[in-house]
């Protein structure tokens, strides 16, 4: 059974990124490696905004360890791009952020994926638990 394509409604927390020239294949639509950057910026920005994470001075960051996107719809500069996100799974040392993007100002999704998070001191590369006002910020996004 095919998994229904994602509305806005199903996320909780949103970020808009302009497409840029650049982002477009020879095809004329965004290249495939472009959702996962959108991706990638749409945790990032989450995790300064939300969370107090400032890669580069906290001294507790997420290793990305899993990712998957699906693609239903192409998008093409010069669309505007909303990253939805919201927290599927908070573990112990790990959190699974599913996100999706959505063109311009369409409400089903053009692509969905996840990525998975792994905890760890960033200067020992170790594991670590999720600190608990992180997890606590986080669960206000779970989905």
């Amino acid at each position: 059974m095919t998994k229904p394509i994602g509305s806005r409604a199903d996320y909780r927390w949103f970020l808009t990124i302009p497409t840029r020239w650049m982002d477009n294949d020879v095809f004329a639509h965004v290249n495939n490696v472009v959702y996962y950057s959108w991706f990638d910026t749409t945790v990032a920005r989450f995790q300064i905004d939300t969370l107090g994470v400032n890669p580069l001075e906290s001294e507790i960051v997420g290793f990305v360890v899993e990712t998957q996107c699906r693609y239903f719809a192409p998008t093409a500069f010069p669309d505007v791009i909303t990253g939805g996100l919201r927290v599927a799974r908070i573990g112990n040392t790990s959190v699974r952020y599913e996100l999706g993007i959505f063109r311009n100002d369409e409400e089903c999704a053009s692509a969905e994926g996840h990525f998975v998070h792994a905890y760890v001191v960033k200067a020992t590369g170790k594991s670590t638990p999720v600190p608990e006002p992180m997890r606590e910020a986080l669960a206000r996004y779970a989905r």
